[in-house]
């Protein structure tokens, strides 16, 4: 059996940046154990499985090297290029994903992909947990919580870079992830609201370079401090990615652009 494999750099607008994804597109689901060989045989952040129902609502799924993830900003925008690509008189796109219901990504006048998310603006933890005091080097000033992740907050952007972390110790969160963030305030990232980057060693590896779904929580969480609701964001990893954040209600609107890397098949041996 052969599949068509796209690889697509999100939240970029120049390849080997941003956050890689790969992207499959299939008739009928593959089984649980043969997509997550492929992702982990892909040894990207995600890899995104599609498959398209009889309403034309694309269903998505997306697993990491070690697990299957419940939502993925970055793959959703990657498989959006890709479709948008395939399918050039598509004006808009609805994904379904069991975690976060129906998501709708559109296509702008400049070009980016819009991404219509849950907002999931995290809480103040005020008893921070001993592995998130312990698995990082810089204490936190704030920390807060959702679903997915702390959301550690420094007072400078040199914290943010210079963090160093201890993955064993973070792993003790599982399953939540950690997010360290802080206001832009220098020259080199005047072009932006916040910063961020983003450690997973329990779900996904080390650090994760550009992530979709941790600004639907980091917008509403600048957004209130900052007193506005459209925010650009710059995750600082070694790679760098751009998302331009929109907080409206209940939802987060999250764009970026892509860029295509590679197409190609992948062959699978049927058993």
């Amino acid at each position: 059996m052969q599949l068509e494999i796209n690889v697509v750099d999100a939240f970029t607008s120049t390849v080997f940046k941003g956050n890689s994804a790969a992207v499959i597109i299939t008739d009928n689901w593959l089984s649980d154990d043969l997509m997550q060989s492929i992702a982990f045989e892909n040894n990207l952040s995600e890899t995104a499985f599609i498959v398209l129902d009889d309403d034309g609502i694309y269903h998505i799924r997306w697993f990491s090297p070690l697990s299957e993830i419940v939502f993925c900003g970055h793959a959703t925008l990657a498989s959006a290029f890709v479709l948008f690509n395939k399918n050039p008189s598509l004006e808009s796109i609805r994904f379904y994903a069991k975690a976060v219901g129906i998501l709708t990504v559109v296509q702008t006048e400049i070009g980016k992909i819009q991404m219509d998310f849950p907002n999931t603006k995290p809480e103040k933890v005020d008893n921070i947990p001993e592995g998130l005091r312990a698995g990082l080097s810089i204490a936190p000033v704030e920390v807060y919580k959702n679903a997915q992740a702390y959301f550690v907050v420094y007072d400078s952007e040199a914290d943010i870079l210079n963090v160093e972390r201890d993955n064993e110790r973070l792993k003790q969160l599982a399953p939540l992830d950690v997010v360290v963030t802080c206001k832009a305030n220098s020259t080199a990232y005047a072009s932006y609201d916040f910063i961020s980057r983003y450690f997973w060693p329990a779900n996904g590896g080390d650090e994760d370079p550009v992530t979709g779904s941790a600004h639907t929580g980091l917008a509403p969480l600048w957004a209130e401090r900052l007193g506005k609701n459209h925010l650009v964001a710059y995750q600082a990893s070694k790679r760098g990615g751009i998302l331009d954040c929109v907080v409206a209600g209940d939802r987060v609107m999250i764009s970026g652009h892509a860029v295509q890397y590679m197409t190609g098949f992948i062959t699978i041996e049927e058993s």
